[in-house]
C-alpha cells in the first residue's frame, strides 16, 4: 500500500496548532473499528469479516492485546502474538491501520497515571504500530493523536484519544452494587480529577477548531454511558460536561463518538441542547459477555448485543449521511443507524 501521510509540521508549538497531527488529501467512505482481541484460544476470524466491507481504515480502539505486564519483553512478545495473526496482517496489508490503547494493552488493569511503565509501554505500543520515528506521537506524553483525510468538503478528522496515560485513580463503590451495575465505579464528585490530563485538553480544544466535513472522536472507554459502573466519561463527570462544552462552543457539527472496552455493542445518545451526540460502542473482536450487556444504559438506542463484533461508519457524501453500524461475525449488521449531515448540526450562535 502507497504511503498516503503527510505529517504536520512538528515545529509548531501546540498553541498555534491548527490542523491535525496527520494529514492526507485521500478521500474515505468507510471507517471500521473494534476493541478487546485477545490471542489466548479465541477465534480471530472477526476482522477478515470486516474486510469484506472494505474500509478505507480500520481503527484498533484498545485492549488490542491482554499484556497486563509491567515486563517490556513479555509486552513485545504479545504483541508480535497480534502481528503474526493471519487476520492482522490482512487488515495491515488491505486498509490503513490507527490505533489506541485501553487498560489491558497500556499494561495494567483498569490503569491511570500511577502505572509505573507507562513511557516504557508507549514506546512499544508504537515501535509496533510503526508510528513513524518523526511522529508528533514519538515526542510527547501519552498516544493521543489526529488525522484528517479527503480534500474540501469530503474531509474527515479521526480524532484518537488517550483516556490512560494521565487519567487519576476513580471512587469505588462502598457497600452494596446498585441495581443494574456490573462494575465497581462510582461518579466523583472531584473535580480536580482529570481524565485526559491538562496538555491532552488544551491539544483536544485545538483539534476541535480544525475544519472537517466528518469529525469521529475515538475513546477506548464509553463517552456517554455511565450507569454501569464501569470505567467511562461519566464517571468524571466534570470532563464530560467539558467535553459538551466545547463541542458546543466550536460549533463541531457531524461529530460521532466511538468506543470499546465493554464486551458488547450498543449504540448511545445525548443531547448537547438541540444537538445529538452519538457514541457507537463495538466490542469485543474475540469475546463477549452477555450479562454485560443487560447493564443499564438510560441513553441506549435500541438493543445492545453480545455478539462477536465491529464497528463500521459509512460516509455517502453523494447524499450528506453517514451511517453507524455494528456488524457480527456472520457479516450481519446488528445494528444500522443513519444520520443525513442535516442531523448532526449544532445550532447557529
Amino acid at each position: 500500500m502507497k504511503k498516503i501521510f503527510l505529517m504536520a509540521m512538528m515545529a509548531s508549538p501546540l498553541s498555534a496548532q491548527t490542523s491535525s497531527d496527520v494529514v492526507s488529501d485521500t478521500s474515505v467512505t468507510k471507517i471500521a473499528f473494534g476493541s478487546c482481541r485477545d490471542s489466548r484460544d479465541k477465534d480471530q476470524s472477526m476482522l477478515e469479516v470486516v474486510l469484506k466491507y472494505k474500509p478505507d481504515v480500520f481503527i484498533f480502539l484498545g485492549d488490542n492485546i491482554y499484556g497486563d505486564t509491567a515486563d517490556m519483553e513479555l509486552l513485545k512478545k504479545k504483541y508480535a502474538v497480534l502481528g503474526n495473526e493471519p487476520g492482522f496482517q490482512k487488515v495491515r496489508a488491505q486498509t490503513k491501520v490507527l490505533a489506541t490503547w485501553d487498560d489491558h494493552d497500556y499494561g495494567i488493569n483498569d490503569g491511570g497515571n500511577s502505572y509505573s511503565m507507562r513511557q516504557e509501554s508507549q514506546q512499544v505500543f508504537l515501535d509496533f504500530f510503526d508510528e513513524p520515528k518523526d511522529s508528533v506521537r514519538r515526542t510527547r506524553p501519552g498516544i493521543y493523536t489526529s488525522y484528517s483525510f479527503g480534500s474540501k468538503g469530503k474531509t474527515v478528522q479521526i480524532i484518537l484519544l488517550d483516556t490512560r496515560y494521565f487519567r487519576d485513580v476513580l471512587p469505588i463503590f462502598k457497600g452494596k452494587k446498585k441495581p443494574g451495575t456490573v462494575g465497581w465505579y462510582e461518579q466523583t464528585t472531584d473535580t480536580s480529577k482529570t481524565l485526559l490530563g491538562a496538555e491532552q485538553w488544551l491539544w483536544l480544544e485545538k483539534q476541535l477548531q480544525v475544519k472537517a466535513d466528518v469529525r469521529i472522536l475515538a475513546s477506548s472507554i464509553q463517552m456517554l454511558s455511565y450507569e454501569k459502573g464501569m470505567e467511562n466519561w461519566g464517571q468524571t463527570p466534570h470532563e464530560q460536561k467539558r467535553l459538551f462544552s466545547l463541542l458546543e462552543k466550536y460549533q463541531a457539527n457531524k461529530t460521532v463518538a466511538i468506543s470499546g472496552d465493554v464486551h458488547f455493542a450498543e449504540l448511545s445518545k445525548v443531547m448537547i441542547g438541540d444537538y445529538p451526540l452519538y457514541d457507537l460502542t463495538s466490542s469485543g473482536l474475540t469475546h463477549t459477555s452477555k450479562g454485560w450487556s443487560q447493564a443499564k444504559n438510560s441513553f441506549r438506542v435500541g438493543k445492545s448485543h453480545w455478539e462477536i463484533n465491529a464497528g463500521l461508519i459509512e460516509i455517502d457524501w453523494k447524499k450528506s449521511s453517514l451511517t453507524l453500524n455494528i456488524i457480527n461475525k456472520a457479516g450481519k449488521k446488528l445494528i444500522e443507524h443513519p444520520l443525513p449531515f442535516s442531523d448532526l448540526v449544532f445550532p447557529s450562535k
